[in-house]
């Protein structure tokens, strides 16, 4: 009595292959490895371009570093001006705000004329 096992039922020689054929075998196999390629150039793309992505960042960030730099040596200038500009005018020299402010609008006006001239 013969007894049930492996390869019952599949015709003698085909046992490595689970009965199916080498052809059908070989297909799967190279659409296996036509999708590992797909997914590998897929992956090798993400990949680069994440890395362009981080150099990228790290140039913003630099730019972001620099222009608060700027902006924190600029708040200092206004700043002093300020200082300045309160000193100037609590002081005794109100009688010179005045005068810087009448050359001011002098200015403006003589601008404001030479732009309605034309």
């Amino acid at each position: 009595m013969r007894r049930a096992g492996l390869g019952e039922g599949v015709p003698p020689g085909n046992y490595g292959n689970y009965g199916y054929t080498n052809s059908g075998y070989n297909a799967c196999e190279e659409e296996n490895e036509r999708l590992t390629e797909s997914l590998r150039s897929k992956v090798t793309a993400i990949k680069s371009l994440s890395i362009e992505i981080g150099h990228e960042v790290k140039q913003q960030n630099k730019l972001l570093a620099e222009m608060d730099s700027q902006f924190d040596s600029t708040t200092g200038f206004l700043g002093k001006t300020m200082g300045k500009l309160k000193t100037l005018s609590r002081g005794s020299q109100t009688k010179l705000l005045c005068y810087l402010m009448l050359f001011s609008l002098f200015v403006f006006f003589v601008i404001y004329w030479i732009i309605k001239l034309r």
